[in-house]
């Protein structure tokens, strides 16, 4: 009689992560083509102006303007980021020792600058097909998709244009991969085996997912001391000010992207007997 394999056991294999981004990618198109659209709007307006702006000009499938590239992005940088993570950790931990965090913070960072790099020309067109729509129909690049985009990229602007911005894409996807995985694998390592957790579960995996994008939200501060500062004036709830459009834009994807991946892993995954 074959023995039942525990799914929780079951080990990921590197290209999971990439996989797992690019659902999470397909569900939160909208909510990061509206994001684009904002950033690039001249004067204030709101997220549900811009969605019904967006509605009555292209209906439906203009939300999903740019998806191609979008999906591409994650199949680069994320599987990159996520795969050197994953080689890396199985490698440091193969003998059954224990990950200190700052080896976790140390591979992620690592890991990001690698997908940031490799992921800043997908990126670039992602932005590029997500703005179309605004610019006057004589300067619409008009991209068929991302690997259009990456080509016409490459013959019309030379291969050096398709790395406009490598070290910004690099610095912050070393920062959010720090706080996306390197959190993540902390938090719920240590939530296992508590008394609320005591099975790697699915709420274990979004609990997990959602304390890790409440610790990355970037940007707020310029370092430890104006944290220190802004704390002592507001208090505990100084933590939380700026949350929710941080939020809005960053959460979404992250927890789906974990929840995708633990399914993925506990589905497919390797047996760790064999």
């Amino acid at each position: 009689m074959t023995e039942k394999v525990d799914k929780t056991k079951r080990i990921g294999r590197w290209y999971f992560g990439g996989v797992a981004s690019a659902m999470a990618a397909c569900c939160t198109h909208p909510l990061d083509l509206l994001k684009v659209h904002m950033q690039t709007q001249q004067g204030q307006i709101s997220i549900f102006t811009m969605a019904k702006k967006l509605y009555g000009s292209d209906g439906v499938l203009g939300f999903y303007n740019g998806l191609s590239a979008s999906v591409m992005r994650q199949l680069t940088y994320s599987m990159t980021r996520f795969a050197v993570y994953d080689i890396g950790r199985k490698a440091l931990t193969k003998d059954g020792r224990n990950m200190p965090f700052y080896e976790k913070v140390l591979l992620a960072g690592t890991a990001g600058a690698m997908g940031g790099f490799v992921g800043t020309p997908p990126d670039m067109v992602n932005v590029r097909m997500q703005n179309d729509v605004k610019l006057p129909p004589e300067q619409r690049r008009n991209y068929k998709h991302a690997v259009d985009g990456l080509y016409r990229v490459f013959k019309e602007e030379g291969p050096v244009k398709m790395f406009n911005g490598a070290t910004m894409a690099t610095s912050r996807a070393v920062l959010v991969t720090v706080g996306q995985i390197a959190f993540y694998d902390q938090i719920k390592g240590t939530l296992l085996g508590t008394s609320f957790f005591k099975k790697d579960n699915e709420i274990l995996h979004f609990t997990s997912s959602f304390c890790a994008v409440s610790l990355m939200l970037p940007g707020k501060y310029k370092n430890i001391l104006a944290c220190a500062v802004d704390i002592g004036k507001n208090g505990p709830l100084g933590f939380f000010k700026g949350f929710l459009p941080a939020f809005v834009r960053l959460g979404p994807h992250t927890i789906l992207t974990f929840m995708f991946l633990e399914q993925i892993r506990m589905n497919f995954g390797d047996d760790p007997k064999q």
